[in-house]
């Protein structure tokens, strides 16, 4: 599904925009739009990676949270024994 566009202007500072000429010029994308696009999903996919990497730290120091992991792995231990065996 193509999402529709919508026109939006930023202030830049010069060097950014002049490298953004140049990264499009040399090939690095089809258009300034096209890059700034790329590289704002790569931005908002690293802020979220970030995102979940805070909630696991904070999981991490919870207890009710390690107590649940220990006991799934107690429950999974011998499927996985049985599964390790058989890779081997």
């Amino acid at each position: 599904m193509v999402s529709k566009l919508k026109k939006a202007t930023f202030s830049l500072p010069e060097v950014v925009l002049h490298s953004l000429s140049k990264a499009v010029a040399q090939g690095a994308a089809p258009s300034k739009n096209a890059l700034v696009e790329r590289a704002l999903v790569r931005e908002f996919k690293e802020l979220r990676r970030q995102a979940r990497q805070a909630l696991w730290e904070e999981a991490a120091k919870d207890p009710l949270f390690l107590k649940d992991i220990e006991e799934v792995e107690e429950a999974f231990r011998d499927a996985d024994a049985e599964t390790a065996e058989r890779i081997s």
